[in-house]
């Protein structure tokens, strides 16, 4: 059970999607209206990641364990409304299935983007949370991400608040 790394590619857009949408639905997916819901998943649909597998500024690792997808991570230029050091990066998905959630998947993950974001000269890697996802507030937390604001992050019509958070690369 030895999780493997490796870029996504065009031909991972359909398993990308599914886990995007699996992994949202079953952390999130109570806490909304099934139709804000919908529309949020629609973001998890094959054209969009073929699209951002296509740009050279989206970076994703698939995660396989024993040949099967069990999380991905996508890293992509800065976009939450909060002033950045140039370069910076952005960890804009983080995803890992309930099912090798604790199992050391999301570490070796976190290693990949910290990795990855170094060798693209980012001197900071930026991400969102959802205020109440405690769980993953904390994995940051030990990875020396800190809190440097919060915005709008919306789900369908639903607006969550979510923190923003840094890691700083450079010092």
């Amino acid at each position: 059970m030895t999780p493997v790394l490796r870029p996504a590619t065009l031909a991972d857009a359909d398993t990308l999607a599914d886990i995007g949408q699996r992994s949202f639905a079953e952390t999130f997916g109570h806490l909304y209206r099934p139709e804000d819901l919908a529309i949020f998943l629609e973001s998890h649909r094959r054209a969009q990641w073929e699209a951002e597998l296509a740009d050279p500024g989206f970076i994703v690792a698939i995660a396989e364990i024993d040949g099967e997808a069990a999380g991905y991570a996508k890293l992509a230029p800065p976009k939450l409304p909060i002033a950045v050091r140039e370069p910076a990066i952005e960890l804009r998905q983080f995803y890992v299935l309930s099912g090798w959630q604790g199992s050391g998947l999301a570490a070796r993950m976190m290693d990949w983007v910290i990795a990855t974001a170094r060798e693209r000269g980012a001197r900071d890697i930026h991400l969102s949370v959802f205020v109440d996802n405690h769980r993953a507030r904390r994995f940051y937390e030990r990875y020396g991400f800190e809190r440097v604001g919060t915005y709008a992050f919306m789900v369908g019509g639903h607006e969550d608040e979510d923190d923003i958070m840094r890691l700083t690369l450079d010092g």
